[in-house]
């Protein structure tokens, strides 16, 4: 029988291993943005800019016209923010329409929607109210139907596909009340029993938990004679006997989102519901999320249009000193950055969803640059568009009715769009992500070298493999075709684009040299410079996010479909870009790492703990983290399936 599972001691180091052997190892596809990182500018893998084909086009236009008279008919998105709650007549609506199904196959009762329209679904539901696309979105791109889609047999397709295109909801849980970005410390135990795994812990953080049918719970299988043991994944039936959904959480923003605290107690799954091979847990996870990443740059490009549309017509209405404020140069700087920025979140959405539909590409790094960027640029997007309601950005939009003004929950969309940057990895755990990818080849290379467990015969060997991979990598980092007036030609219109994508060419090459200095510098240390990464990172994603933003307005331009207007937006976000990539290179070796650390230091140790005198703490009593001891619960069971 089970036995109750303690929580596992850890080094920062087994913590690194079982993070690095979670990590897909292999590179089988081409990579735009890898190859971006190591100084290498391949336009070809992503111009022309990949396009679907009319039968999805057609399937998913004519599902995007149900959509939206559905949210435009059925949705009040001020209800489910005053009532922190969304209507069960809602989501019963959205499961008719077949929108929990958008990514599951049609022999599965799904719509088969491909990557791209289902996240302009996300975006479309997602403006209406946000916590509908939250529920649809953790239900498709990290719920039980991906993971099942990529790791699942043929009889767990069919026993739990069809009720999840249909009628039943699903969650994720993996995040513990004292474990979140570092899984080697996760609690729950799924101890083998005959032919059933035993579960017992508590999951925090449970979106959808609350009314889920299906949950995906990552637990760990104690290693035994027959158990190879480690973190797997499971499919759990929610209704079954010791799970308690003991809370229902609430939030800054994303009222009306149904996250909760879950806690199994002796909870049996049959081994017939285990996800992949035993061990397989986080690699199942974080290959889900490859793709599954891509919904949060949905709900922020719909945040993007709606800020520049609230601008717009806000802009031209308020007047100030004898003219529409939009005229006044300070604002109007605002506007431009919305609009531009809005175009290129649009564009790395749809160039990185296009690429996962085709399957030729990896997008690892893709989907995770989006992630990171398109977080952080919505944030911000938001931020300005309060700023320019001014006072009327910070009231609520029931406050501004009830005085008879236009209900604008600008305060709302900045609240909701804060987690993002937090959801599906932080925007600091995504730069050591991406980093760890970005550093990829050079660690296959010569990761021996600064290996300080590695013996000299194993430094021998990765010195000369080393050698003859930077004799040949190096020297093509010194000249390139961004020196070319001419290159890129094709993007030289009325408005010259092709002056960008040579800069893109040159501050490639720039970075991947200042990551390899950095690399000989720093040697194993470099893991711990999480400043320097987090820069390298980002100016990765504006490079990604520029060369994504001139080759859409070249697509546009191709179909005539705006081309001129996409052409002076792209110019601008890239102007823009610039800037902040210029900004980001100085701050790589002029910045105040050193003496942060110092100071934390201070901090920590109490040093500074005067500077805190002259307050009141409104905090309330508690621990700060929650008990999470294994055993029955003693709450009431607060879940409510959806039927």
């Amino acid at each position: 029988m089970s036995a109750a599972p303690t929580k596992p001691k850890v080094t920062e180091r087994e913590a690194r291993q079982v993070a690095e052997a979670a990590r897909q190892q292999d590179w089988r596809k081409p990579s735009f943005a890898k190859e971006l990182f190591l100084g290498r500018f391949r336009l070809d893998l992503i111009h022309p800019h990949p396009t679907p084909d009319t039968e999805h086009v057609q399937r998913g236009e004519e599902f995007l016209a149900k959509l939206r008279d559905f949210v435009e008919t059925k949705v009040d998105g001020a209800r489910i923010e005053r009532e922190a709650r969304i209507p069960d007549e809602v989501i019963n609506g959205l499961k008719e329409l077949g929108a929990l199904g958008m990514k599951i196959d049609t022999k599965y009762g799904g719509l088969g929607l491909t990557q791209v329209y289902y996240n302009k679904a996300l975006a479309l539901a997602g403006s209406a109210s946000p916590a509908i696309g939250v529920l649809l979105s953790a239900h498709q791109s990290i719920g039980v139907p991906q993971p099942l889609k990529l790791f699942g047999t043929p009889e767990q397709k069919e026993a739990f596909l069809p009720r999840c295109a249909r009628t039943d909801i699903s969650a994720f849980l993996l995040t513990e009340p004292d474990v979140g970005s570092d899984p080697a410390r996760l609690a729950t135990s799924a101890v083998p029993d005959g032919d059933d795994y035993v579960l017992d812990g508590v999951k925090l953080w449970t979106t959808n938990g609350v009314v889920a049918d299906l949950l995906v719970v990552m637990a760990r299988v104690p290693r035994s004679e027959g158990h190879k043991g480690g973190i797997t994944a499971f499919v759990v039936e929610t209704n079954s006997p010791g799970i308690t959904v003991e809370n229902r959480n609430a939030f800054m923003g994303l009222r009306g989102i149904e996250n909760g605290v879950t806690r199994f107690h002796q909870v049996r799954v049959p081994a017939a519901n285990r996800i992949g091979p035993e061990g397989a847990g986080l690699k199942i996870a974080l290959t889900t999320l490859n793709t599954g990443r891509l919904s949060l740059p949905a709900s922020c490009v719909a945040a993007g249009k709606w800020c520049l549309k609230i601008a717009r017509e806000w802009s031209a209405a308020r007047e100030q000193w004898g003219k529409p404020i939009a005229h006044h140069e300070a604002v109007g700087a605002k506007i431009s950055f919305i609009a531009a920025t809005t175009f290129a979140l649009e564009a790395v959405l749809d160039l990185s969803s296009q690429m996962a539909d085709e399957d030729r590409n990896d997008i690892r790094i893709e989907g995770a640059l989006a992630k990171l960027f398109a977080s952080e640029m919505g944030w911000l997007m938001a931020d300005e568009l309060v700023q320019i309601r001014g006072g009327r950005g910070f009231e609520t939009a029931a406050s501004l009715a009830a005085r008879g003004e236009r209900a604008v929950p600008a305060e709302q969309v900045l609240r909701d769009l804060r987690i993002n940057r937090i959801f599906e990895g932080s925007t600091e755990i995504m730069h050591l992500l991406i980093a760890r990818e970005a550093v990829d080849a050079h660690l296959s290379v010569a990761g021996d070298l600064i290996d300080p467990e590695k013996s000299l015969s194993d430094k021998a060997k990765a010195g000369a493999n080393a050698g003859v991979f930077y004799a040949k990598w190096l020297p093509k980092l010194v000249a390139g075709p961004g020196q070319l007036p001419v290159s890129y030609g094709e993007f030289k219109r009325e408005v010259d684009l092709s002056v960008h994508l040579r800069y893109v060419e040159r501050h490639a090459r720039k970075l991947a040299r200042s990551t390899f200095y950095a690399m000989s510098r720093w040697q194993g240390r470099m893991e711990t410079k999480q400043g320097f990464l987090g820069r390298v990172v980002d100016i990765g994603a504006e490079l990604f996010a520029m060369s994504a933003a001139c080759v859409r307005a070249e697509l546009l331009r191709s179909q005539g479909d705006h081309g001129r207007e996409a052409y002076q937006l792209a110019d601008a976000f890239c102007r823009q870009s610039r800037i902040r990539v210029e900004e980001l290179f100085n701050r790589l070796w002029t910045n105040t790492d050193d003496l942060d650390r110092k100071v934390v230091k201070g901090v920590m140790a109490g040093t500074y703990e005067w500077l805190e005198q002259g307050i009141v703490d409104p905090s309330g009593d508690g621990p700060w983290i929650a008990d999470a001891t294994p055993g029955p619960s003693d709450r009431e069971n607060v879940h409510r399936p959806i039927r």
